[in-house]
Order: structure tokens, then C-alpha cells, then sequence
């Protein structure tokens, strides 16, 4: 097996390499061009002959979201035009492609209103598009899912052990003001494994990849006081607060994962799951100050 990865320089993309560069049955090779260098991106491929492509590649916006609102024509060019051509070309090649897309597609409406347990599947047509970034994110997928070749995983508000810039932990932690809703989200060391995992199966089609159930900001915010930092403190407003300082509207929703847990029933829970993630971290934060 040969892996080709784009995106190896990010958060997610760089534990992915990881994963993959501990496998002794996996040659894994970098991607070093960018997605929309189309000839440089088709001749490595072609020089490297992979049996499957990993692409964690894609622009989230920095240092949020609201940055693609006033990007239009590179989110564009990276996140649909290029994917989809990456995506195409790896048909075309009979390479797997594993795609990591993004669940924040959903909002709650009255079939699945918040608190009532209903989530959204994987059949289920998205309805957010109050940001420019998700609008990219659903077109993508419109096209991807067509292909048989393609593994597509829906990563939400992404959680990690450390407190990586781009842990969702760590972002909230950085508020002024939080909002308390409860959200699918995604505990990486869990997850990423089973990533792998799907990847190397050549598993196909649309999941949800998200922790059983959904948590709160509040919940995770009273953990993160309770075993890491009992000096912090934080305080919530409202949608309609939120709304007044942001340039794009935000995803909340809940996924529902029956179709994951099926094949992996060992996921644990987001609320198992997030207390063990707050003692790994309390762990590494002990040991960094002994």
C-alpha cells in the first residue's frame, strides 16, 4: 500500500502522517503541491503511482471562518475546483481518495430542534448556508459523493489532547463570551485511528465522524476549569449577541453517528470521551511544569 497525503503541514493532516508514518505496511509519501497546481499535483501522482490518496488539505480561514466571507474566489478555487479535480483525477487513476469534509453543514430545524435527540444522517440534504466557508464545503461534497472511489468523513468543531491553535478547546477558551449549545464534535484521538483505519479497508461513501452525542460549551468549559485551570472563568451571551460580532452565521447541530457506530460500536460517547480527553491533558500539562 502507498499513501500520498495533502495537507501533512496542518493540525489534522499533520496527525494523520503520524498515524500513517508508524505503519510498517504503508509507504506514506508527502504532497508538496498545492492542490490548485493541477499539473504539478497530476505529475506527482503519476511519478509516485499511490494506491491511496489522503487530502486534509482545504482553507478554514485564519483565524476563523469569517475570513473566507471576504476570500471568495480562493476558497473557491481551493475547496471546490481543486478537490473536485484531485478528486476526478484519482477516479480516473482507480486511486482511493479519503476526503476530510466537514459536518458543519447542518443547522437545527424543526425535524431535528435542539435537545431532541434527532440528528442529522448522512442521507439528510444540508440546510446551513449562512457562511461562505460551508457553501464551499457543500458544494464539494455534492460532487465527491458521486464517485465510487471516495471516502468522505465530517469532522465538527475538532477537539485534541493538546491545546493546539486550532483545538475547538482551546478556541473557546480564548472568547470573551461563549454561546451554550449543544454540538456534535469530534475527539481526534478517538477518531483519527478509525480514520486510518477506514482508509485502509478502502472504505467508500458518507459518514458522520463524530463522537456519539452532542456536548455543550458550558460542559466543556466547566471541565477544562475543574482539571486544568481552576482560575479560569468565562461568561455566555446569546445567537443573537454572537450574531452582532461576527461576519458569517456558525453551524450548531447535532449528527447522528448510527452508521459509524455500526462498523466501530467501540466509539466512546462525547462525554466519556471528552473526560478522558481532559485527563490525558491534565497529564501532559503536569508533566510540562515538573
Amino acid at each position: 500500500m502507498k499513501v500520498l497525503i495533502y495537507g501533512s503541514t496542518g493540525w489534522i493532516g499533520g496527525k494523520m502522517l503520524k498515524l500513517l508514518s508508524d505503519l510498517s505496511e504503508a509507504e506514506v509519501i508527502v504532497g508538496k503541491h498545492r492542490l490548485e497546481d493541477y499539473s504539478g499535483v497530476e505529475k506527482e501522482i503519476e511519478e509516485a503511482q499511490p494506491t491511496h490518496v489522503l487530502l486534509a488539505a482545504g482553507l478554514t480561514g485564519r483565524p476563523n471562518v469569517d475570513w473566507c466571507e471576504s476570500h471568495w474566489d480562493e476558497v473557491l478555487r481551493t475547496n471546490v475546483i481543486a478537490t473536485s479535480v484531485l478528486a476526478d483525477y484519482c477516479y480516473q487513476q482507480k486511486i482511493h481518495l479519503t476526503y476530510f469534509g466537514t459536518g458543519c453543514i447542518y443547522e437545527y430545524d424543526p425535524k431535528h430542534l435542539m435537545g431532541s435527540g434527532i440528528g442529522f444522517t448522512e442521507e439528510d440534504e444540508p440546510n446551513f448556508d449562512k457562511s461562505f466557508y460551508s457553501k464551499s464545503k457543500i458544494i464539494t461534497e455534492k460532487i465527491l459523493k458521486n464517485y465510487s472511489n471516495i471516502l468522505i468523513l465530517r469532522i465538527r468543531m475538532p477537539l485534541s489532547d493538546d491545546l493546539h491553535p486550532r483545538n475547538f478547546i482551546t478556541k473557546i477558551t480564548k472568547y470573551e463570551k461563549v454561546v451554550n449549545i449543544p454540538n456534535s464534535m469530534t475527539i481526534l484521538s478517538e477518531l483519527l485511528p478509525v480514520a486510518l483505519d477506514m482508509l485502509l479497508k478502502s472504505k467508500t461513501g458518507i459518514y458522520n465522524f463524530t463522537n456519539p452525542g452532542v456536548i455543550s460549551h458550558n460542559e466543556i468549559l466547566d471541565l477544562y476549569t475543574s482539571l486544568i485551570d481552576p482560575s479560569f472563568r468565562y461568561q455566555n451571551f446569546s445567537l443573537e449577541e454572537q450574531s452582532k460580532i461576527l461576519k458569517a452565521g456558525r453551524s450548531n447541530n447535532h449528527l447522528d453517528v448510527s452508521k459509524l457506530c455500526r462498523e466501530y460500536p467501540e466509539i466512546d460517547t462525547i462525554h466519556t470521551a471528552i473526560v478522558k480527553l481532559f485527563e490525558r491533558m491534565q497529564k501532559i500539562e503536569r508533566a510540562s511544569t515538573e
